[in-house]
């Protein structure tokens, strides 16, 4: 039986999350549920599942979620909280599933406490990469991926030797608007960027897909998952959503994981991680259903936002802390109608050109320049 805490836990991943925990009651509880405002989405799963320590975003939540809930439970309010939870000796497995640089602080925690740790929070390694990753190596910690392109690189490379690595793809549908040009986006809503056409996922990172900025996000995180350098990291279009990364060997070889468009599925594989466990909660892929997969070359000039991720990655040092930051913000403005869609990436590309690189930031200093992009993307923005 593994404990495990739950960061993120009323949003997609965390929702799918439960679903996996529910599927195999023998072998994984929750311990710890850590969810912002969402009292009426947290109420039924803590009360069918009953974890030992609930956190919240503010007081306030937690007054209604305790004067709803039918049994006694340590509720905690404020992100102070998440740091104490993910370090209890009684926690096995940490799934941050938190939505933003906010799940930096708890990463290291967990880290440093020797937990097992299933990764959906890729803004942490974009924001400190070079931080997580050396406390990583530093303790003997595994961060095991959840997204689905760094879950099939993971298998892929299971068992291999990354000097005879060549090159690492990761494979993207190409988000909402993916079969419009340029001029198309003009006049694009918020309804239209949220229906994405393969995947079931929370706005923030629906809209990302429609950018490119996701997958930006993703390279950035395959870089310091994988110890790659990003000339060895492509991004191809596949608009089935069957391959969800390979992998291409010196000798050419390439290996390629394929599967049912269905979060859970690397979910499960990282809270079983060595062990495979069995799988009911959709059907298989069948191979035959489709005529054929289709792969596209990804246009920068057509999604400049990958572009962004790209050079703010190869640029390092606090650029990524800054591309994050001014997007996350940016898309916040756009979900509250207070810019159109191509103004995200307005936005992100002033900020990126605006600030004066710090090579190697230390965690005081990656905190200060994310709140200070922020502060003026809202303000730029509203």
């Amino acid at each position: 039986m593994k404990n495990i805490v739950l960061l993120g836990g009323t949003g997609s991943i965390g929702l799918q999350t439960i679903d996996i925990i529910k599927e195999h009651p023998n072998s994984f509880k929750l311990y710890g549920f850590a969810f912002g405002t969402q009292v009426d989405v947290a109420k039924p799963i803590v009360e069918e599942l009953k974890p030992e320590v609930i956190i919240v975003k503010d007081e306030q939540t937690k007054s209604l979620l305790q004067s709803s809930l039918t049994y006694d439970v340590k509720v905690y309010a404020g992100v102070e909280a998440l740091s104490d939870v993910v370090t209890h000796p009684q926690v096995d497995v940490v799934v941050n599933a938190l939505l933003g640089s906010v799940g930096l602080e708890p990463t290291l925690q967990a880290i440093r406490s020797q937990k097992q740790i299933a990764f959906a929070n890729k803004e942490t390694l974009v924001t400190a990469g070079h931080l997580v990753m050396d406390e990583a190596n530093k303790y003997g910690v595994d961060l095991l991926p959840v997204d689905s392109e760094h879950a099939a690189i993971h298998q892929c490379l299971r068992g291999e030797s990354l000097k005879e690595l060549k090159r690492m793809v990761i494979t993207a549908s190409g988000g909402s608007f993916r079969d419009r040009n340029r001029n198309e986006l003009i006049d694009v809503t918020k309804e239209d960027a949220l229906k994405h056409p393969n995947w079931s996922m929370g706005a923030k990172i629906t809209i990302d897909s429609a950018t490119m900025m996701n997958k930006g996000l993703e390279v950035i995180e395959a870089h310091w998952l994988f110890d790659v350098p990003y000339n060895q990291i492509d991004v191809i279009m596949h608009k089935e959503s069957v391959i969800h990364s390979m992998v291409e060997f010196v000798d050419q070889s390439v290996m390629a994981q394929l599967g049912t468009p269905d979060m859970r599925i690397p979910i499960q594989y990282a809270l079983t991680y060595p062990d495979r466990y069995p799988y009911s909660l959709s059907k298989g892929l069948d191979l035959l259903s489709f005529a054929t997969l289709n792969f596209q070359e990804m246009s920068f000039e057509r999604f400049p936002c990958l572009k962004m991720a790209y050079d703010a990655g190869r640029e390092g040092g606090s650029m990524p802390t800054v591309l994050n930051a001014a997007n996350e913000e940016a898309v916040a403005l756009f979900l509250n109608d207070k810019i159109d869609f191509l103004g995200i990436e307005t936005l992100i590309q002033k900020q990126l050109e605006q600030h004066t690189k710090i090579n190697s930031p230390d965690l005081e200093t990656i905190i200060s320049i994310d709140q200070e992009i922020r502060e003026r993307v809202r303000r730029e923005g509203s």
